[in-house]
Formats: structure tokens, C-alpha cells, sequence
């Protein structure tokens, strides 16, 4: 027993710490029915839907599908980079960061094998995650702070997208600069390169399940612009999975809405505490970008993003900060560990290299960014 609450411990680190923390704070304000007023019931149901419906698209193999597609098309080592790291950067937009990352970072690895050019599988993976972290600040849907922060903050979809385009544009530019500067001085046999195109599958998905998917998809759209009610959304998502292939809904991390429940908890208490709450607002307002890139990359963007909202009413500029906090240190946005773990398993005599040079280029990323935001 102790034996898997140690494992649990160390797999759902973030989690641990908020209940942890939700825990500690019930002894400082007492369970009462105000508890219920903590709970954002509308982010929850979204970030559910949201999960199920793309772990439907995804175990059709639609979006490896459209990578296997594009990668037909190119024949160099910066064309293969370039379109594994769009391909992460422009999912992350509609498809959340962690769901490009577990798409195609395997994808990626059996690419780079494919072609016997494993000895750039570090860099490449580097890029892949930080086009996914960066692609994914545009839209509300990208990550699951932006969904939060996006309900929390009542502004539209296109001022949202307003706010966050300048930032996507430099980190599209940002990233084909790298690509073109650095990843051109690599070489790498055509004949290799080529025999890598032809190996990759191009296995059509099915076409009525891939509609059936999108249909739900559209469905969640409206409901994230307030088209339609949560409370109608929910039924249907749950009803349809269910009965294309119920096995998806155990896919849906629910691990992590139950780490939302734990910090909108220990936040709501933590309000209600008088001196706590002037301290922390003295603290937050007029530094949310960079209270919330700093508190970012010790426990995440995420629970960052929920912590800090509920001590200023500045949330766009914690929607920016929050964001850019994705990059820096490994645990800056979880998703991030979702690429460090293919790199453990795939190749564990180089998970040292890797974290050298995932940190060192996500350390210039950030730099440039603190530059760009001033």
C-alpha cells in the first residue's frame, strides 16, 4: 500500500501538492456552504469534453494522418524538422499542447529512426515541445489555463485571440529562425531521408468516425463561445463516446480536473482569510506577468494561473504570463514532461543531453520573450 502511494506521489506530483494544500487550508476555514461558490463547474465541463472528444480523433489517427501526409512532401533534415515542429506548433492551437505532444513526439522519434538520424532526435524534440507550449497560447482551447482563464475573465474569443497573436507570430518567427539557422549546417543522407518518406504508412482514418469526432468537436466550440449550455454539451459528449467506443472516456485525465477541484479549494479558502488575502493581492497586482512566469516554473503554468487569479482581476496579463511561463525549466508546463518521458524511454543513455539542451534553448526562448514583452 505505501508502495502506491509512493508511485502515485511521484507520477501526480502537482496533484499531491494540491490536495495537500486544499487539505491544509480546510483546518483554517472550516467546510461550510460556501465551499460549493469555489468550484469553476463551467471550466471542469469543458476540459472534460474537450478530453474525450480528442482522444476520439486521436485513436483514429487523424492528426498522424495529416503529419504522414506532409512528411511525404519533404526530402532534407530542415524540412523534416520544420514540419514536425509546425505541425506541433499548429495542433497545440486546436488540439491542446498535451495531446500534440503525445501525438507526435513518438511520431517524430519513428521518423528521425526511420531515417537514421537519431543523433538530432534532442533537438528536434526540444523544438516540437516548445512549438506545442507557444503554438498552444493562441486560443482558449490550447491549454488548460487559457480555458480557465478565458472563463474566469468574461472577454470574447477574439479578444482573446487579439491578446495573444502578437506573441504567436514571434514565436512562429522565433522558431523558423532557429530551424533555418541552426538545423541548415546539418547534413543527412538523401538516400536515408528518402527511404524515411516511403517507409511512413499514410493508414487513412476512418472517414464517418473523423466526422462523427469533428461534429462533437464544433459542438464544444460553441459551447467554449457560449453558443450553447455546458449542461446541454455535457449529456451529449458523454452519450456519444459512449456509444462509438466507451473505452475513451477512462482516457480523459481526469487526474487533472481533480487537481483544478483541489486549487479552486484551496484558493476560495485562502480569499477568505483576510490578512493572507491583502498580502497576496499586494503581492500580484501590477506584477501578474511576471509573478505568474516565475511561480510558473517551480509548480507550473497551470496551477500558476489557477493560484494567482484569485488575487488580482488583471487576468489577461496572467493569460500572457502564464503562457510564456511554459517555457524555462522542465516543469514550467507539464505538458513538457510529456516529451521527456518518450526521451527516458526511447533513448535513456541521452535523457542527460536532452535536459541540457531542452533547458538551454527554452532559457533563450524565455529571454527573448522578457525582451519582446518589454
Amino acid at each position: 500500500m505505501k508502495e502506491r502511494i509512493k508511485d502515485f506521489m511521484k507520477r501526480e506530483t502537482i496533484l499531491t501538492a494540491a490536495l495537500v494544500l486544499a487539505l491544509v487550508s480546510c483546518f483554517f476555514v472550516p467546510p461550510d456552504k460556501n465551499y460549493s461558490e469555489y468550484i469553476d463547474v463551467r471550466t471542469l465541463i469543458l476540459l472534460f469534453c474537450l478530453m474525450a472528444v480528442m482522444a476520439g480523433l486521436k485513436d483514429l489517427g487523424v492528426f498522424r494522418y495529416i503529419g504522414e501526409k506532409l512528411l511525404g512532401k519533404v526530402h532534407s533534415l530542415p524540412g523534416i524538422i520544420g514540419i514536425l515542429v509546425a505541425l506541433c506548433f499548429l495542433s497545440g492551437m486546436i488540439i491542446t499542447n498535451d495531446v500534440a505532444l503525445i501525438t507526435f513526439v513518438p511520431f517524430g522519434i519513428l521518423v528521425l529512426k526511420l531515417a537514421e538520424m537519431e543523433n538530432f532526435v534532442c533537438i528536434t524534440i526540444t523544438l516540437m515541445t516548445i512549438a506545442a507550449n507557444l503554438g498552444s497560447m493562441l486560443t482558449p482551447i490550447g491549454n488548460p489555463q487559457n480555458l480557465y482563464l478565458y472563463s474566469a475573465s468574461g472577454i470574447s474569443v477574439g479578444s482573446f485571440l487579439w491578446l495573444m497573436l502578437p506573441y504567436s507570430l514571434f514565436s512562429a518567427l522565433m522558431l523558423a529562425l532557429v530551424i533555418f539557422f541552426f538545423c541548415r549546417k546539418k547534413t543527412a543522407s538523401n538516400e536515408k531521408m528518402n527511404a524515411s518518406s516511403a517507409s511512413i504508412q499514410n493508414n487513412v482514418p476512418n472517414l464517418m468516425g473523423t466526422i462523427y469526432y469533428l461534429a462533437l468537436f464544433f459542438l464544444c466550440l460553441a459551447a467554449v463561445m457560449k453558443a450553447i449550455s455546458i449542461y446541454v454539451l455535457l449529456p451529449i459528449i458523454i452519450i456519444a463516446v459512449f456509444i462509438k467506443n466507451k473505452k475513451l472516456l477512462l482516457e480523459v485525465d481526469y487526474n487533472l480536473l481533480l487537481t483544478f477541484v483541489a486549487f479552486f479549494l484551496f484558493i476560495g479558502n485562502m480569499g477568505r482569510i483576510p490578512w493572507l488575502n491583502t498580502l497576496l493581492v499586494r503581492v500580484v497586482n501590477g506584477h501578474e506577468t511576471i509573478a505568474a512566469i516565475l511561480l510558473s516554473q517551480i509548480i507550473s503554468n497551470v496551477p500558476a494561473a489557477l493560484l494567482l487569479s484569485g488575487f488580482t482581476t488583471n487576468l489577461e496579463a496572467l493569460i500572457v504570463g502564464t503562457n510564456i511561463g511554459g517555457l524555462g525549466t522542465l516543469i514550467a508546463s507539464m505538458a513538457s514532461l510529456i516529451s521527456y518521458k518518450q526521451i527516458v524511454q526511447q533513448y535513456p543513455e541521452q535523457k542527460g543531453r536532452y535536459f541540457k539542451i531542452f533547458t538551454l534553448w527554452n532559457v533563450v526562448f524565455l529571454f527573448l520573450f522578457l525582451i519582446f514583452c518589454h
